[in-house]
């Protein structure tokens, strides 16, 4: 149930897209074209690996047994959540909105005005 959540809340990010390059059994949402999330589908209970703030990632690595450092990601910067019941939900949205958050941060000014809305 947390994998589903999680995609509904990346197809819910204001020009996300969905691609699929390390083939069916992990899915990418980007926006302009950055990655700001990867989700497997394949196995059970899932995996979302995205972008955190380094330091609230290393909290959140020493606090949770179901959160790690980034899977083939820098582990500095990427973390990668377990998608189980024990974890909150509300958590799991932050974590992924935030990294949109964090990517958008990252692209040039004139970009990142075009993905910003007053809704979120």
């Amino acid at each position: 149930m947390r994998r589903q959540q999680a995609l509904t809340v990346c197809y819910g990010l204001p020009a996300a897209e969905l691609s699929y390059p390390f083939g069916e059994g992990t899915a990418i949402f980007k926006v302009a074209g950055k990655m700001f999330v990867a989700i497997s589908l394949d196995d059970e209970p899932g995996r979302a690996t995205l972008k955190c703030d380094p330091e609230y990632g290393s909290v959140l690595v020493d606090q949770n047994d179901e959160i790690t450092p980034g899977y083939h990601m820098n582990k500095r910067h990427w973390i990668t959540v377990l998608l189980v019941p024990t974890l909150p939900a509300m958590l799991i949205e932050d974590l992924i909105t935030d990294s949109y958050d964090l990517v958008l941060a990252g692209l040039p000014a004139r970009v990142r005005r075009s993905f910003q809305t007053t809704d979120r």
